[in-house]
């Protein structure tokens, strides 16, 4: 399995706080079956993103799980906020930001107050050339209570990815709800941990998974916790995904699915 957020990189956020915390995250993830990490330390007004800092954590953190023989691939993007600042500096910068240098860019949203121009924010990135992924609508205050705002984002080619502790319900009731409904629509691309700790907020990815393979079929839970996530690390196209549901009105002519679309990108 291939994690695309998860905040392992030490003393950079909230996420673990120094590196004997992240060797021991980092052994937690590689037991449940995690092959591949993103290390995604927040982008925002509250944690200031900087790349050599970044790279010079991400080396050390190599060089401690080789010295512990803990098999564990490495790389890095961030946890991005849609801050206007980091708005402008991304689409200056595009690869500042994006997973491994690619495309893929993991965004948040603001708990509250989402930008009613927010679908001209993300058709911005994506001509700046990201790619962006949504990370945890389901945990959204906002969206939880008006999920019909992710539709036309979703429509445009809008990525999705929602947070294994959902699925298992330990994240809220409403937070369960919504990851089983956005699953069963097809609207999700990713499972993630965005571990942050050994306790509360741990590495793990397996339970979350198997769970989608007894509700939704191995097809569609490899593609989230396997292919899509590979693709992403890797910086290639995702692999052709399963039709979303309820997306489209009936009396909608739809050209190409979306995946499709985003299949033909360059």
């Amino acid at each position: 399995m291939v994690d695309i957020h998860h905040h392992l990189l030490p003393g950079l956020d909230d996420g673990s706080r120094d590196l004997e915390t992240s060797v021991a995250m980092a052994r937690m993830a590689v037991e449940d079956g995690i092959t591949h990490v993103v290390c995604t330390p927040h982008a925002s007004s509250n944690w200031t993103f900087n790349p050599s800092l970044v790279a010079e954590r991400l080396a050390s953190l190599r060089d401690a799980l080789a010295r512990e023989n803990i098999p564990l691939t490495l790389g890095s993007g961030c946890d991005f906020h849609l801050s206007y600042d980091n708005i402008q500096d991304a689409t200056a910068h595009p690869t500042k930001y994006t997973i491994n240098g690619h495309e893929y860019l993991l965004i948040e949203l603001p708990d509250h107050g989402i930008s009613p121009n927010l679908g001209n924010t993300l058709y911005d990135l994506r001509l700046a050339g990201m790619v962006p992924i949504l990370t945890h609508p389901e945990r959204n205050p906002t969206l939880q209570r008006n999920p019909a705002l992710l539709e036309d984002w979703l429509r445009n080619g809008l990525l999705v990815q929602i947070t294994t502790s959902s699925v298992l319900g330990q994240m809220g009731k409403q937070a369960e709800q919504m990851s089983r409904t956005l699953l069963t629509n097809r609207w999700v691309h990713f499972l993630a941990t965005d571990a942050h700790n050994l306790e509360k907020r741990p590495p793990r990815m397996a339970a979350a998974c198997e769970i989608v393979t007894k509700r939704h079929g191995s097809g569609y839970a490899d593609l989230l916790c396997k292919e899509n996530p590979k693709a992403v690390f890797e910086g290639r196209p995702l692999p052709e995904q399963e039709e979303p549901l309820n997306l489209y009105n009936d009396d909608e002519l739809v050209g190409a699915p979306w995946w499709k679309r985003l299949l033909k990108r360059k």
